[in-house]
Protein backbone atom coordinates (compact mmCIF):
# COMPACT_ATOMS: atom_id res chain seq x y z
CA UNK A 1 0.00 0.00 0.00
CA UNK A 2 3.11 1.85 -0.63
CA UNK A 3 1.40 3.55 -3.53
CA UNK A 4 -0.58 5.33 -1.16
CA UNK A 5 1.34 6.68 1.15
CA UNK A 6 2.56 10.37 -0.13
CA UNK A 7 0.67 12.78 -1.11
CA UNK A 8 0.32 14.32 1.98
CA UNK A 9 2.69 16.35 4.31
CA UNK A 10 3.61 16.65 7.66
CA UNK A 11 1.43 13.33 8.78
CA UNK A 12 3.08 9.96 10.55
CA UNK A 13 2.89 7.00 7.65
CA UNK A 14 2.86 3.83 8.90
CA UNK A 15 5.53 1.88 8.04
CA UNK A 16 5.05 -1.12 5.53
CA UNK A 17 5.60 -3.81 8.30
CA UNK A 18 3.49 -2.12 10.37
CA UNK A 19 0.33 -1.97 8.75
CA UNK A 20 -1.98 -4.21 9.86
CA UNK A 21 -6.08 -5.15 9.96
CA UNK A 22 -7.21 -5.32 13.93
CA UNK A 23 -9.95 -8.07 14.61
CA UNK A 24 -9.75 -6.97 18.43
CA UNK A 25 -8.31 -4.89 20.56
CA UNK A 26 -7.33 -6.39 23.80
CA UNK A 27 -5.59 -4.23 26.08
CA UNK A 28 -3.47 -4.76 29.38
CA UNK A 29 -3.14 -8.10 30.13
CA UNK A 30 -1.03 -9.86 33.18
CA UNK A 31 1.51 -12.97 31.42
CA UNK A 32 -0.91 -15.49 33.04
CA UNK A 33 -3.80 -14.41 30.86
CA UNK A 34 -1.63 -13.50 27.60
CA UNK A 35 -0.83 -16.94 27.93
CA UNK A 36 -4.41 -18.00 28.38
CA UNK A 37 -5.41 -15.68 25.14
CA UNK A 38 -2.49 -16.94 23.12
CA UNK A 39 -3.73 -20.53 24.17
CA UNK A 40 -7.30 -20.15 23.68
CA UNK A 41 -6.47 -18.50 19.85
CA UNK A 42 -5.34 -21.65 19.25
CA UNK A 43 -8.79 -23.52 19.02
CA UNK A 44 -10.08 -20.85 16.01
CA UNK A 45 -10.32 -22.31 12.71
CA UNK A 46 -11.78 -20.88 9.15
CA UNK A 47 -10.52 -21.25 6.14
CA UNK A 48 -8.46 -19.62 4.62
CA UNK A 49 -10.41 -16.82 2.44
CA UNK A 50 -9.70 -14.16 0.15
CA UNK A 51 -9.74 -10.31 0.94
CA UNK A 52 -10.43 -7.12 -1.08
CA UNK A 53 -8.73 -3.75 0.28
CA UNK A 54 -10.93 -0.60 -0.99
CA UNK A 55 -11.03 3.31 -0.68
CA UNK A 56 -9.98 5.38 2.19
CA UNK A 57 -10.98 7.43 4.80
CA UNK A 58 -10.58 9.07 8.33
CA UNK A 59 -11.56 8.83 11.47
CA UNK A 60 -13.38 10.48 13.52
CA UNK A 61 -16.26 10.37 10.50
CA UNK A 62 -17.12 13.79 12.29
CA UNK A 63 -15.00 16.44 13.53
CA UNK A 64 -11.15 17.09 12.71
CA UNK A 65 -9.49 13.68 11.53
CA UNK A 66 -7.10 12.44 13.35
CA UNK A 67 -6.38 8.80 11.36
CA UNK A 68 -6.15 8.19 7.16
CA UNK A 69 -7.13 4.54 6.48
CA UNK A 70 -8.10 1.74 3.47
CA UNK A 71 -11.11 0.03 3.76
CA UNK A 72 -11.87 -3.36 3.51
CA UNK A 73 -14.75 -4.70 1.04
CA UNK A 74 -17.46 -6.43 2.70
CA UNK A 75 -17.04 -9.99 3.52
CA UNK A 76 -18.93 -12.45 5.66
CA UNK A 77 -15.34 -15.00 6.07
CA UNK A 78 -13.29 -12.00 8.52
CA UNK A 79 -16.94 -11.10 10.40
CA UNK A 80 -16.56 -15.17 11.16
CA UNK A 81 -13.23 -14.94 11.88
CA UNK A 82 -13.78 -11.47 13.96
CA UNK A 83 -16.84 -13.35 15.91
CA UNK A 84 -14.26 -17.05 16.20
CA UNK A 85 -11.93 -14.67 17.68
CA UNK A 86 -14.04 -12.56 19.92
CA UNK A 87 -15.63 -15.88 21.10
CA UNK A 88 -11.88 -17.55 22.15
CA UNK A 89 -11.30 -14.62 23.71
CA UNK A 90 -14.46 -14.65 25.77
CA UNK A 91 -13.41 -18.21 26.52
CA UNK A 92 -9.92 -16.74 28.31
CA UNK A 93 -11.71 -14.01 30.12
CA UNK A 94 -11.42 -11.74 28.30
CA UNK A 95 -14.29 -8.95 28.35
CA UNK A 96 -16.32 -8.26 25.24
CA UNK A 97 -15.44 -5.35 22.93
CA UNK A 98 -17.68 -2.35 22.88
CA UNK A 99 -16.99 -0.83 19.76
CA UNK A 100 -18.09 -1.64 16.68
CA UNK A 101 -16.30 -3.79 14.44
CA UNK A 102 -14.92 -1.24 11.54
CA UNK A 103 -12.46 -3.20 9.38
CA UNK A 104 -9.45 -0.65 7.73
CA UNK A 105 -6.00 -0.69 8.10
CA UNK A 106 -4.14 2.56 9.48
CA UNK A 107 -2.05 4.34 6.83
CA UNK A 108 -1.40 7.83 8.63
CA UNK A 109 -2.13 9.70 11.75
CA UNK A 110 -2.63 13.34 10.73
CA UNK A 111 -1.35 15.40 13.43
CA UNK A 112 0.12 18.23 11.71
CA UNK A 113 -1.77 17.74 8.27
CA UNK A 114 -2.81 20.18 6.29
CA UNK A 115 -6.62 20.06 5.78
CA UNK A 116 -6.36 21.86 2.77
CA UNK A 117 -4.46 18.45 1.15
CA UNK A 118 -6.81 16.24 2.99
CA UNK A 119 -10.35 16.14 0.39
CA UNK A 120 -8.16 16.40 -3.03
CA UNK A 121 -6.41 13.13 -1.31
CA UNK A 122 -9.47 11.33 -0.15
CA UNK A 123 -11.17 12.49 -3.33
CA UNK A 124 -7.56 11.43 -5.98
CA UNK A 125 -7.99 7.88 -3.98
CA UNK A 126 -11.45 7.36 -3.64
CA UNK A 127 -11.47 4.67 -6.05
CA UNK A 128 -8.27 2.62 -4.70
CA UNK A 129 -9.12 -1.00 -5.08
CA UNK A 130 -6.34 -3.38 -4.84
CA UNK A 131 -6.71 -7.27 -6.09
CA UNK A 132 -8.13 -10.26 -3.85
CA UNK A 133 -5.49 -11.91 -1.72
CA UNK A 134 -6.02 -14.85 0.22
CA UNK A 135 -6.10 -14.73 4.15
CA UNK A 136 -4.28 -17.97 5.64
CA UNK A 137 -3.69 -16.75 8.91
CA UNK A 138 -3.76 -14.10 11.94
CA UNK A 139 -1.74 -12.85 14.32
CA UNK A 140 -1.47 -12.13 18.21
CA UNK A 141 0.28 -8.61 18.27
CA UNK A 142 1.60 -6.39 21.37
CA UNK A 143 1.72 -3.28 21.27
CA UNK A 144 3.48 -0.23 22.70
CA UNK A 145 2.51 3.35 22.39
CA UNK A 146 4.92 6.18 21.26
CA UNK A 147 4.76 9.53 20.23
CA UNK A 148 4.97 8.00 16.75
CA UNK A 149 2.06 6.03 17.16
CA UNK A 150 1.96 1.95 18.09
CA UNK A 151 4.83 -0.18 17.40
CA UNK A 152 3.14 -3.51 17.20
CA UNK A 153 4.92 -6.84 18.33
CA UNK A 154 4.46 -10.27 16.52
CA UNK A 155 3.49 -12.55 19.39
CA UNK A 156 2.13 -15.48 18.09
CA UNK A 157 0.65 -17.06 14.28
CA UNK A 158 -2.39 -19.26 13.82
CA UNK A 159 -2.49 -20.50 10.41
CA UNK A 160 -5.95 -21.07 8.59
CA UNK A 161 -4.28 -24.37 6.98
CA UNK A 162 -5.14 -27.63 7.94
Amino acid sequence: MSSLSFGLPNVNWVSDEQLHLTLRFIGEVDDIQFDEIAQALTEVQLDPFDLVLEGVGTFPPRGTPTVLWVGVEKSEPLLQLRRRVESALHQAGVPPEGRKFSPHITLARLKDAPMSRLGPFLTGNALFKLEPFEIEEFHLFSSKLTPKGAIHTLEQTYSLLD
